[in-house]
């Protein structure tokens, strides 16, 4: 067996690990093993990468380089699993993105300037029509043009997702317009490369493709940035893939492919469970003025302690918990699941009603309560749980606000407004753990704070989740009454 023959079957066996990936991933239960599907995959790899690279004569130069990023870019990734809490992985597989999008555009301009280095170079730049040469310009001009927007995009996502950057849509007049232009010209220049190349037309589709991926990504609110963070990362593997053709890698090109559709496919079910357009999110925002919220007085809230919370969750039969971002900022989710296991045993039906983008990115929560190892069968998904709501005693809202807004059901003028969310308000009592008065990511009011059958209880969600559990070990599980929540006006 050749070397080239073992290279291309190391690359089919990490193809196939990474579809056993992809598999894995799609079920808590398999989530791990599909891990170790995908880190098997690039291992494989990335040793048949070098022993070809190795093979095929490359020079000293050549090999210190490979050896140098190859260390460079694993010391990154294990610097960053060790010190990014899980609170900033959204960001961080943002800025993943856009290293991919970075790393389509150099080789796309390696595949341009390497038919010039070549001895029939000015030949095929001076080729006329579509042939072997005009498809490959065409592979460097869309390679570049893709791998760019997912760069400057997967930058202003991160910006967005660490607070860096408001995330509020960026509204520059004839938006739309510009976008639907700026992809007029790429099509055009296109055709243009393909029949005469010229390195000033490479220049311009690159600048062009950064200030569109910067002004698509813009352009899209908060609340939609889950969808972002899932759409870029499609965009990254069809930039891959465009890499792959240009590089002769199967791999790259197979799993480019699995990346972009997948991405896309899970983009489109975000944009489902989200009641947002697919085309409008993705072509940043198109179509869609975004309306800024009418400001209401909800009158006062009412405050609670953790003491309070305790006894109602000693008298309740039904507890279901609604877990966001806030959880997983103070990290409270052990605590969650002690409280959880304290009231099961207690015979207390405890549930955890999860929004399809609770946090930053599809499968936050999941990810947090199966590490606190809270059971798989009690953490159901909003469709799947919203019908028990009127049914339920008392509803613990741990750090969510815009997922658990009844605005996007009753006002028309949110930007919210048609996302289907947890209806919590209507079980009998909402306890809301909050810092503060805060809005949410989307930066609305939430007037499910103001409601009757809701109350705060502000803190640290940790902090208040060990309080809570300390209290019910006091009280030895006597029911003692019903809690008497304290009214605060709403401007304290």
């Amino acid at each position: 067996m050749t070397v080239n023959t073992a290279a291309a079957a190391a690359y089919l066996i990490a193809a196939l690990l990474f579809i056993r990936a992809l598999a894995g991933l799609s079920k808590h239960e398999s989530a791990r093993a599909g891990n170790y599907f995908g880190i098997g995959g690039m291992a494989i790899a990335l040793v048949a990468t070098v022993v070809l690279a190795a093979h095929d004569g490359i020079n000293t130069l050549g090999a210190v380089l490979l050896v140098v990023c190859v260390l460079i870019g694993a010391t990154i990734g294990l610097y960053g699993a060790k010190i990014v809490e899980m609170t900033g992985i959204p960001e961080l597989i943002a800025l993943f993105h856009s290293f991919v999008g970075l790393a389509a555009v150099l080789v796309g301009w390696d595949g341009y300037l390497g038919v010039e280095r070549k001895p029939f170079g000015a030949e095929a730049l001076s080729f006329k029509g579509v042939g072997t040469y005009g498809i490959h310009h065409a592979e460097v001009f869309i390679g570049v043009f893709i791998g760019a927007v997912t760069f400057t995009g997967s930058i202003i996502a991160f910006l967005k997702l660490s607070a860096r950057m408001k995330s509020t849509p960026l509204m520059l007049p004839a938006r739309n317009w510009l976008n639907l232009g700026a992809l007029a010209a790429f099509a055009g220049l296109t055709t243009w490369f393909v029949i005469q190349p010229q390195l000033g037309l490479l220049v311009i589709v690159t600048l062009l493709a950064l200030v569109l991926g910067l002004h698509l990504v813009a352009s899209i609110g908060g609340g939609d940035m889950p969808v972002v963070v899932s759409m870029l990362n499609s965009y990254s593997g069809w930039a891959a893939a465009a890499s792959g053709f240009l590089l002769n890698n199967d791999l790259l090109i197979v799993t480019g492919a699995l990346v972009g559709s997948s991405g896309a496919y899970l983009s489109y079910i975000m944009c489902e469970a989200m009641n947002r357009s697919f085309i409008s999110v993705i072509a940043g925002g198109f179509g869609i003025e975004a309306p800024s919220g009418a400001q209401q007085d909800y009158g006062d809230y009412r405050e609670v302690k953790a003491e309070e919370t305790a006894e109602l969750l000693a008298e309740a039969k039904s507890v279901i918990i609604t877990p966001g971002y806030g959880m997983a900022v103070a990290q409270a989710q052990h605590g969650v699941a002690e409280l959880t296991s304290m009231l099961r045993a207690r015979g207390t039906e405890v549930r955890f009603g999860i929004h399809p983008v609770a946090g930053r990115l599809p499968g936050h929560m999941n990810v947090l309560l199966a590490e606190a190892k809270v059971p798989y069968d009690i953490v159901l998904e909003m469709d799947e749980i919203n019908d028990d709501f009127p049914e339920t005693d008392v509803v613990l809202v741990i750090g969510a606000n815009d997922t658990v807004n009844p605005a996007a059901m009753d006002d028309p003028t949110s930007p919210i407004a048609g996302m289907p969310v947890l209806h919590v308000w209507e079980s009998r009592q909402v306890i809301i753990f909050k810092r503060s008065m805060a809005s949410g990511y989307a930066g609305v009011q939430n007037p499910l704070f103001f409601r009757e059958n809701s109350a705060m209880q502000f803190g640290d969600a940790k902090s208040s989740v060990m309080d809570i559990i300390a209290a019910l070990k006091e009280s030895g599980g006597h029911q003692t009454g019903g809690a008497q929540a304290v009214a605060v006006p709403a401007g304290s």
